[in-house]
Formats: C-alpha cells, structure tokens, sequence
C-alpha cells in the first residue's frame, strides 16, 4: 500500500534539512537549524505497513535469485588496473562475452565525481547512460546498479531513468541503491550529509509510488505532483530492488522497503551471523519468509586452480577449486548472488572471466540460462 503523505509541519521542516537553512530576513527571524535529537531507525510513523511481499516476475530477478541457489555476476569495469582509472575501451565487448558465457548479472555503479581518496571511478560513465549502451549489446543478461545514490537525484529523474532502462532492456533491470557515502559529494549537490538517511526514505517512498501508481497525488519535501504521470512505468509492473549496506536505516525497515539487501563482504562464517539477522528481519517485517541477499568479492584468481586462500581487500586470492568450496559455503549459509570484482587481480581480468565461465559457474549457474 503507499504510504500516506506526512503532516504539513514535517515536510517543511525536512526541506530545509534538504535544501538548507534558509537566509535571515527582513524582520531579523534567525535561519532554520534542525533540533539535536534522537535519530528515528524504523523511517517515518506514517510509513505504511508492508502488504505481503512477492517475488518480482522479471526476467532480471527470475535469472538472478532463487531459495537456496547462488548465481554469479561481474562489477564494472571488467578490469585490472593500478589507481582510480579503468580502461574503458572494450568493455561493450567484455559485457557481450560475459552474456555469452552465461553469467547472470553485470554491475554498474554511480559515481558522479572523482574522490582522490577513494580510489574507484567504477565505469567512468554516467550509469544511466551506461546502462542504455549495455541494453543495445546484451541480450539475456540482467544488468544491475550497484549503486545508484538516491539522496544525490530527484525521485522522477530515478523513476523516469529506471522506467526507460526496464523497458529498453526487456525487464533485465535490477535497481541497487544507496544512501551514499562519499563526503565530498553532498556539499557539490548542496546537500548535508548528515541528513542523508531522511532524505534515502524520503526519495525512495516518492519513487516508489511514480512507478506503481498512475496519476498519484503527492506531497514531499522533494515535490509536490498533481494531475502528471510518469511514463514509462515497468516493463512488468515492478522493477525488482536492492538496498545497499544500512543507508542509515534499521534492518527491520530495510526488510520492508526492498527485494534484496547488498550488504559488504564477509567470510562465509561471518556472513553467517549477518544472514540471521537479515532472515529475522525479513520474517518480522519484509512480508515473506525469504528475500535475497547479495555480496561483492574482490577476486584475485590463481594460476595454480588449488591455491589456498589469501584474504585481500573485500576479497580472496585463490585457486579455482579452492572458489567454488568458498561459494558453496556461502550458499549454504544464504547468500544467493555474488559480484566479482576483478580490479586488484594479478592476472587479465578477461582471462580471469572465461576461466571462472569454463570452470566454476557450471557449479552456479545463472537460473534461467541454458544447461
């Protein structure tokens, strides 16, 4: 069901937590500055509660996931390189391979302005723009964001973007998104950052309702729609979605307001403790006994197939056999798709696609590819 619209008084006073305090005026009122107070984990007393959940039937998500079954997917770019820079140039090739070799997602990420610190331009392009070459060089494969940064983009920009993407793609979109977390881009955007997590739910509950609903009626900080409609809405009436890490928000309300959790890296005994409490959450408050739980794995493969594991960052290097216990541990613990990501590999990412293609996806395939 949508959420009811909050009171007047709250949305005034969350858009001046979004757009910022306003100038002293005339009369010599003082700007607006937000009380210090507790911060609410569970969203909005008006959020709605969830109705049951149901797996989106899209070919994205239906390729993807499945109860106890793990599927493979490749972060951009498809590459091994020093520093923030990736070489681009054939990565429309690598994609069209990894189609070809069956695996079941490929990963863009949002990263609208190059932050030194971090180290990581993911594809360089815009993911929007990106996304809309990939749906003209791939023909099965989903292709998912991981992640857009919903406080940095108006909702009908998101919902218009994603909409255009489902549909031009034939419903292989799977939408990750993300409250954000690098520094240096709330003030460029005019944001604070310390007000991300509101305005995350804010955002995704103006979103939601512009794809699900025609003609709504809604009163935000973020805008106020009457008698307009978003065109196009989802292919198949959906656009299966994931929220990445906490975006500032409670496991229970993460539960409520997605289709699958991105969290980080972990061992599989680790990721154990993680999976238990996403599963309670999930039963308690997700509408469902199951929904899908994702994981990034920075990879370094080994020549030598039975090199034991060395952890690296967000990752392992390993031997091939050695990979598919490791996955196999993680299905069995619950985690139903992992990303790799080839930047710190030793070897040519491409080599390392097809080796992973020929060797270890046979073991997880991607659900709806041929045998």
């Amino acid at each position: 069901m949508p959420s009811s619209p909050p009171p007047a008084a709250w949305r005034k006073k969350l858009r001046k937590l979004v757009f910022g305090p306003a100038p002293e005026d005339h009369l010599g009122r003082k700007p607006f500055k937000p009380q210090k107070r507790a911060f609410h984990l569970f969203g909005s007393k008006e959020d709605s509660p969830p109705a049951l959940w149901t797996p989106p039937d899209t070919p994205a998500f239906r390729r993807m996931f499945a109860r106890d079954q793990l599927t493979l997917g490749l972060m951009f770019a498809i590459d091994n390189y020093e520093g923030d820079t990736p070489d681009m140039s054939r990565q429309l090739e690598l994609a069209g391979r990894a189609d070809a070799l069956g695996y079941a997602a490929l990963w863009t990420r949002d990263v609208p302005l190059r932050d030194p610190s971090f180290g990581d331009l993911g594809q360089i392009y815009d993911p929007w723009v990106w996304l809309g070459m990939l749906t003209a060089h791939t023909r099965d494969i989903a292709l998912a964001t991981g992640s857009i940064v919903f406080p940095l983009n108006h909702p009908i920009t998101l919902a218009k973007a994603a909409a255009s993407v489902d549909n031009l793609s034939g419903g292989r979109l799977f939408l990750g998104i993300a409250s954000g977390d690098r520094a240096v881009e709330f003030p460029a955007f005019g944001l604070e950052i310390e007000q991300r997590g509101e305005v995350f739910r804010e955002a995704l509950l103006y979103y939601q309702r512009l794809v699900s609903e025609c003609f709504p009626r809604i009163d935000s900080p973020l805008g106020t729609l009457r008698s307009a409609d978003l065109v196009p809405k989802p292919l198949y009436g959906r656009i299966p979605l994931g929220i990445t890490g906490h975006c500032r928000q409670d496991p229970s309300w993460i539960a409520a307001h997605c289709d699958a959790w991105i969290m980080y890296s972990n061992s599989p005994k680790t990721q154990a403790i993680v999976m238990q409490t996403w599963h309670e959450a999930v039963r308690a408050h997700g509408g469902a006994d199951w929904k899908p739980f994702i994981q990034p794995f920075s990879i370094d493969l080994a020549d030598n197939p039975d090199a034991t594991p060395e952890p690296v960052r967000s990752g392992y290097r390993l031997g091939r056999n050695l990979l598919i216990e490791l996955l196999e541990d993680l299905r069995q613990v619950g985690v139903n798709h992992v990303i790799f990501n080839f930047k710190h590999s030793q070897r040519p990412a491409a080599e390392s696609m097809e080796e992973i293609a020929q060797e270890v996806l046979p073991h997880f395939p991607s659900l709806d590819a041929p045998c």
